[in-house]
């Protein structure tokens, strides 16, 4: 295995080496330890506390994406400005289509972070600083979803057809009727879609799980 790697050290394409042994284990070592990171905080921390599978997939991706750039990129001397673009970038994103929630936008910011932190970790921060860093964050959102804030308020995406008891006049009927058919304490609720063709609205309900 060493001799196939001291054989394709000294191969180069177009002008560049074809692989540089030690850059390329510093980048499956960083890589592994940050997918392992942001895997336990979107499997094991978000998702417990919204059962919402619809950003899973964005937030791994995400972080695999903002990764990859900033190890790649930093090889190339860009400033740090660049790191600090990408929170700029990425922190106003707004699907136009579904906009994302508070709680939502906070989890991104730290996926992006952790990310950006475990990219550019270079030898001036120590391993046991970086570790430190990680496990920090862990820590502060574990103690925030799992200790502090008990009630952990989930969601459901619904079809409804009583159309006529969305409009802003009628918000207690519609709450009374959705706690009735659905057996859901539900506090609050939004209105996704409307459908006047089939006299139908998508609505998103809101209840804490220790209500339910």
């Amino acid at each position: 295995m060493n001799e196939l790697l001291l054989l394709l050290s000294d191969l180069e394409l177009f002008g560049a080496e074809l692989i540089d042994k030690k850059d390329f284990f510093e980048l499956l070592a960083k890589a592994i330890f940050n997918f392992l990171v942001i895997g336990y905080i979107v499997r094991y921390l978000y998702y417990p506390a919204t059962k919402n599978k619809d950003y899973l997939f964005t937030y791994l991706l995400i972080s695999v994406t903002v990764f990859c750039l900033c190890f790649l990129l930093e090889n190339v001397k860009l400033e740090l400005g660049f790191a600090l673009g990408l929170f700029a970038i990425f922190g106003i994103i707004r699907y136009r289509t579904d906009p994302i929630p508070i709680k939502e936008m906070t989890y991104l910011f730290i996926v992006i972070g952790v990310s950006v932190i475990n990219a550019l970790a270079n030898k001036k921060i120590s391993h046991a600083e970086l570790m430190f860093t990680n496990l920090l964050i862990i820590a502060v959102t574990y103690g925030l979803e799992k200790i502090w804030l008990l009630r952990h308020e989930s969601r459901k995406t619904i079809i409804y057809e009583k159309i006529e008891l969305i409009v802003p006049e009628r918000r207690n009927e519609l709450l009374a009727d959705l706690k009735e058919r659905t057996g859901l304490n539900v506090t609050r609720v939004e209105i996704r879609k409307l459908d006047f063709l089939r006299d139908t609205a998508q609505l998103r309900i809101f209840f804490f799980e220790d209500e339910d």
